[in-house]
């Protein structure tokens, strides 16, 4: 995957995924569904590719062992970024709970203007 391939808000992938990395422990704001979905979408390409490489070599030790530090490297940031992509919508961050309204809602468009959690992220 090209990480310099522009989202539609004209930031690569990777600056998102940076973002939210920057902003691993604020739980407070909004976060566009770009932001959500480009870091959903390279977590799951690397966790995809540590399984891969782990098959490729007989499911080598160490690799499960990076696998599980990544996942538990991006634990809190994954959280943080799926409550303020609930708080794009107006709801609270606890919606992220629920598991198939948390979807719809991850996929609706946000609260144009600001809303009760901050001002909108596409400005």
């Amino acid at each position: 995957m090209n990480a310099s391939t522009q989202s539609p808000a004209g930031t690569s992938i990777l600056t998102n995924y940076v973002t939210v990395l920057k902003n691993f422990a604020d739980f407070d704001g909004r976060a566009r569904r770009s932001e959500y979905w480009y870091f959903f979408l390279v977590n799951v390409l690397v966790s995809i590719s540590f399984n891969v490489i782990g098959m490729a070599l007989g499911g080598a030790t160490f690799i499960g062992l990076l696998s599980m530090l990544f996942t538990l490297a991006v634990l809190i940031p994954s959280i943080a970024v799926a409550v303020r992509r609930m708080h794009d919508v107006g709801k609270s961050g606890w919606y992220a709970l629920i598991p198939v309204y948390n979807l719809v809602l991850a996929c609706t468009e946000g609260t144009a203007g600001g809303n009760e959690y901050g001002a909108n992220p596409k400005k």
